[in-house]
């Protein structure tokens, strides 16, 4: 018997056995207390007025890329390029436009307000002055008291929460926190789900404990699948969210063909499809009924292409809260 998706019965089942052993595999979230309340806390605030309609809309934002530790006390591990710019700048733009954001982001990787920050060494920027005061030098000024300035208040006002991750493993159990505890928002969030993530990984009971000796000779590793969660996020996680995933491929033959698949596959609202050459220049939207291309503004040497893409979404999860009511 087949679901609406395509999926039988028997696939299902399969996936879902592989997710319950990717989580009982996995290494026991160390802070996972202190997340739990920390997005407790975060939801009550922006699910206070979801009575009277004026509930703020919450979207989370994943960024950067997962690692795949080789060893259980991590010395060597695979990664990807992934730097974070995509959700940083976009959770900018989500704040801009009234969200609350969950930025759930790889550590050392690109944050918010940081994008304009100069490129010299940090401490550079700054200098000690007669009376012992610091001081921002010029040009860099303007850029980092608004990055500050900026940052502050949207902390401040509780409108943005920042959860690091590192390995796939924190990144899913994470993921997972997340989705049960905005439940109660129902329709008013949104998942922008733009991080990298690691398609294999060695499972933690057959890694190996300590570092791998490279005497040893050469290295034979058998890598698992990671269980594809997209669609378990979208039909039992969190079934009324507005979910967008990414498709970023190197050939522009097959992008949008792999974007629409991933669509009906996992049941996204929309899947941003991006080739990695010209990512930062445009992106496609791709939807069940249009695909839309999305520019940056060129004539704007400092347009993002994020600014016009969240505007779209910010548009299409209007919609979706507005045909769900």
């Amino acid at each position: 018997m087949a679901s609406k998706d395509g999926q039988n019965d028997t696939e299902v089942s399969a996936l879902n056995e592989e997710i319950q052993s990717f989580f009982k595999s996995a290494p026991p979230l160390r802070n996972k207390t202190e997340i739990t309340t920390k997005l407790k806390d975060f939801v009550l605030q922006h699910s206070s007025n979801l009575g009277n309609g004026r509930a703020t809309r919450v979207v989370c934002v994943t960024s950067g890329g997962t690692t795949v530790p080789l060893e259980q006390r991590c010395v060597r591990y695979i990664d990807n390029f992934s730097s974070g710019h995509r959700g940083a700048a976009s959770t900018e733009y989500f704040l801009k436009a009234g969200y609350a954001v969950i930025f759930l982001c790889r550590r050392g990787t690109c944050q918010p307000y940081c994008r304009s920050l100069p490129d010299d060494p940090f401490l550079e920027c700054f200098e000690f002055t007669d009376d012992s005061q610091i001081r921002v030098l010029e040009p860099h000024s303007e850029a980092v008291k608004k990055a500050i300035s900026d940052h502050r208040i949207a902390v401040e006002k509780g409108q943005l929460l920042k959860l690091p991750f590192t390995t796939i493993f924190e990144y899913l159990q994470m993921l997972l926190l997340i989705a049960a505890s905005v439940g109660r928002l129902g329709q008013h969030m949104m998942f922008y789900l733009a991080a990298a993530v690691s398609d294999f990984y060695v499972p933690w009971n057959s890694m190996a404990e300590h570092k791998i000796q490279s005497g040893s000779g050469p290295l034979d590793m058998r890598l698992v699948q990671v269980p594809k969660m997209l669609a378990v996020l979208r039909k039992e996680w969190a079934p009324l969210a507005f979910c967008v995933s990414f498709k970023l491929e190197t050939d522009t033959m097959i992008l949008l063909e792999k974007a629409s698949a991933a669509l009906h596959k996992y049941g996204m609202h929309a899947v941003v499809a991006n080739e990695l050459l010209t990512r930062k220049e445009e992106v496609v939207v791709v939807m069940s009924n249009e695909n839309v291309p999305v520019h940056r503004d060129k004539t704007d040497a400092s347009s993002d292409v994020e600014d016009p893409l969240i505007k779209l979404l910010v548009d299409k999860h209007r919609a979706h809260i507005a045909d769900s009511a």
